[in-house]
């Protein structure tokens, strides 16, 4: 398994520089925390594929929270490592879900090769359940999506709650789809609630039903949304748009599988399993008071979070050929060929509209093409072909930067530091120089910040806090 995302656990920094060697070798990412809390602060942000914890940290001991990392919708291989080897630490561990419990004066060949088969076993039981399910239009074979497949193969053996995030585009509702065809629901309904049309005055009627009477021009009894879900799936996109009021009628429903049609005297049961997809950031809201966190809490159960297009440019091939390949047959057209050339320009892109523009982009592309038998370049819109060619040149700008002179930091100590006070201190001032520029570029709009960098808006709070940098500064006047 290449490109893994490993995460160390570990306040010795010569310790998580050697472990970082070791996987960058491999060709794997690496982050350090240097405390319990800062782990579960990461972990709570993005997901890894294995996980380094020490026994001993600052604030705690780190086998006390492996249940708690192994409860991840991630589900991380973890190895224990540790400065003092002890035979009943590692039966503990080892029942408690570590992968191995390795001890710090190990070779370094060693621990690769503990890298390497706790990798190969979380590949090997990760493609096995996710090349079992149907995937429902879903298309990619990227890390990320390996981790979508295993997370909906999770999500559809049990009946809680799921909440699917993600920018508008990245395929939430394909997610729900798919979780619903490999779930014990299948055969019952799939109810689609559009919480963003859903007006004040009729959602009542919409989602639990009326008797006849209930109101004017109320005819005849109307059977709601929430009861056709019954012993299927209730599906409520975009869940952030709900008004308050919805919010707290909706949340008595979801604990109780009740509700009173409206007009009607008696109550009335639905055992339905609740999907819910947001674009929004609903803890967030929760802090803004526009989202109630009660309600909050109990949609978050399961959480899948679907990437944007731009962290998962290893799938743009598959999903060029895809999409191509349907929008031809629905248009009865011969099926074109794709340049690399064309694939290269799509990939310099940051598609903020996520694939739903991919496809509108790749529509109007076979539209310009006719009956050319490949697509080029040239056939994509002109704005798309502007951003690929300043690309190119930024590339080759920045190529010909000069190198930072880590020397010259080096030589204005006049007594040298130790390693982890200047390996710290470079970090430290290398962090502070880009989230102030971040914010420059984004102008202290915190959204745009995390599209441009990466980081989710918890992680850029985190270090915006602390470096001591104030978003208001930033913000355009």
């Amino acid at each position: 398994m290449s490109n893994a995302k490993i995460l160390i656990i570990d306040d010795d920094s010569g310790i998580g520089y050697m472990l970082s060697r070791i996987a960058h070798k491999e060709g794997h990412e690496t982050e350090q925390a240097f405390s319990i809390k800062e782990g579960l602060d990461l972990v709570a942000q993005k997901d890894y594929d294995l996980i380094f914890l020490d026994v001993y940290l600052p604030d705690g001991q780190g086998p006390d929270i492996l249940p708690q990392l192994k409860q991840l919708t991630s589900s991380p291989e973890i190895i224990i490592i540790t400065g003092f080897g002890d035979s009943n630490g590692a039966e503990l561990a080892l029942k408690n879900g570590a992968w191995d419990y390795i001890e710090k004066t190990n070779s370094n060949r060693h621990i690769s090769l503990s890298i390497s088969r706790a990798l190969r076993y979380r590949q090997h039981t990760r493609s096995n359940r996710a090349l079992s399910i149907k995937k429902h239009g879903l298309v990619g074979d990227s890390p990320q999506m390996q981790n979508i497949m295993e997370q909906i193969a999770q999500a559809s053996s049990s009946k809680t709650t799921v909440l699917i995030t993600g920018e508008t585009g990245t395929g939430k509702e394909l997610v729900a789809r798919a979780i619903y065809e490999n779930s014990p629901y299948s055969e019952a309904g799939f109810i689609v609630v559009d919480c963003a049309s859903l007006t004040e005055s009729l959602a009542e009627s919409i989602l639990f039903g009326h008797v006849k009477g209930a109101f004017t021009g109320a005819s005849s009894s109307n059977t709601g949304l929430i009861k056709l879900a019954d012993q299927g799936i209730l599906f409520m996109d975009e869940v952030g748009e709900l008004s308050l009021n919805l919010q707290k009628t909706f949340l008595r429903v979801l604990q109780e599988r009740r509700f009173r049609p409206l007009g009607g005297n008696n109550e009335t049961n639905s055992d339905f399993k609740l999907i819910a997809a947001s674009n929004k950031d609903l803890q967030e809201l929760c802090r803004l008071s526009e989202f109630r966190e009660d309600l909050y809490f109990r949609l978050k159960s399961f959480q899948i979070d679907m990437p944007p297009l731009r962290e998962r440019k290893a799938d743009l091939k598959s999903l060029v050929h895809h999409h191509i390949n349907q929008l031809c047959e629905r248009d009865n057209k011969a099926i074109k060929g794709i340049s690399q050339e064309f694939l290269e320009a799509l990939k310099t892109y940051h598609w903020p509209g996520n694939i739903r523009e991919l496809i509108q982009v790749l529509e109007n592309c076979l539209v310009v093409a006719g009956d050319e038998p490949m697509l080029f370049p040239e056939h994509l819109p002109t704005e798309l072909r502007v951003h690929a060619v300043k690309q190119g040149l930024s590339s080759s700008k920045k190529n010909q930067e000069k190198p930072v002179n880590f020397s010259e930091k080096i030589n204005n100590h006049s007594i040298l530091p130790t390693f982890r006070k200047f390996r710290t201190s470079i970090v430290s001032e290398a962090e502070q120089h880009y989230l102030k520029t971040l914010l420059q570029q984004s102008q202290g709009n915190i959204k745009k910040a995390c599209e441009i960098s990466g980081l989710s808006r918890t992680r850029l709070y985190y270090l915006m806090k602390e470096h001591n940098i104030e978003k208001q500064i930033y913000k355009k006047t």
